[in-house]
């Protein structure tokens, strides 16, 4: 059995040592790379002047460390700090020195539940993200009466690859599981490959940290899913155990 994993950066290759360490034969091919986002010089100066400040993943939190430590500014410290799981949550509060909301599933639909959320009216928030993506969480605050921003403070940038020779070493060391942690990621790994290739692809066992990705993969034509609940690598490979 071989696992693939497609987590991009430090996170990606981690996850890979950690199955090693189990006894799992990992192959890391990451599907895209981050930098800094158009707004995250924006965001840096204006953060102060929010209520709620939300991250949607560790990226999100490190390249904004990184941007307010470039212009010597601290995190603010009278927000009230929201993360989308456990592990952004983790990074955020050691970078923010403050405590961090988080929902125990990580996903939209339940950080929205969190109770923190519920009187937002007149509310300002700001959230942290990449380019696009999480579009429910700012409807449905707007909804509630919060004032709504989203800063654009990392960019994902897509790494397309040749199908063919990939297929054929993936084959050829029986991959037999995909590990995917975001719904792009998900949408660009199956619009690089053809119709064969995606055959193959929707015979794996897919691991995915939430419904929502779970749904599309469905559509996609995936028969095999788990559900991991959780994004943080200690999630995604106690999921692989019998």
């Amino acid at each position: 059995m071989a696992i693939l994993v497609t987590r991009p950066g430090e996170d990606g290759i981690e996850l890979c040592h950690r199955l090693t360490e189990r006894g799992y034969k990992a192959l890391h091919h990451p599907l895209i790379t981050i930098t800094a986002g158009r707004e995250l010089t924006q965001l840096c100066v204006e953060l102060a002047q929010y209520d709620l400040i939300m991250a949607v993943s560790q990226s999100a939190v490190s390249l904004t460390q990184q941007g307010l430590q470039a212009q010597g500014l601290p995190w603010p410290t009278n927000a009230i700090y929201l993360a989308i799981g456990q592990k952004t949550a983790q990074v955020l509060s050691k970078a923010c020195q403050q405590p961090v909301h988080y929902p125990e599933i990580s996903d939209s639909e339940h950080l929205l539940e969190l109770p923190v959320l519920q009187e937002v009216h007149q509310k300002r928030m700001v959230i942290l993200r990449g380019n696009g993506g999480r579009e429910l969480i700012s409807q449905t605050l707007t909804q509630r009466s919060a004032q709504v921003w989203c800063r654009e403070v990392y960019r994902r940038v897509e790494l397309p690859f040749d199908w063919q020779p990939m297929l054929q070493r993936w084959q050829q060391v029986n991959v037999d599981t995909l590990i995917i942690t975001s719904l792009h990621q998900l949408t660009f790994f199956m619009s690089q490959l053809t119709a064969h290739a995606q055959a193959w692809a929707c015979q794996l066992r897919l691991l995915v940290p939430s419904e929502r990705i779970g749904r599309e993969a469905i559509a996609l034509g995936f028969q095999h899913i788990v559900i991991t609940g959780s994004a943080a690598n200690h999630d995604l490979v106690a999921a692989l155990q019998p």
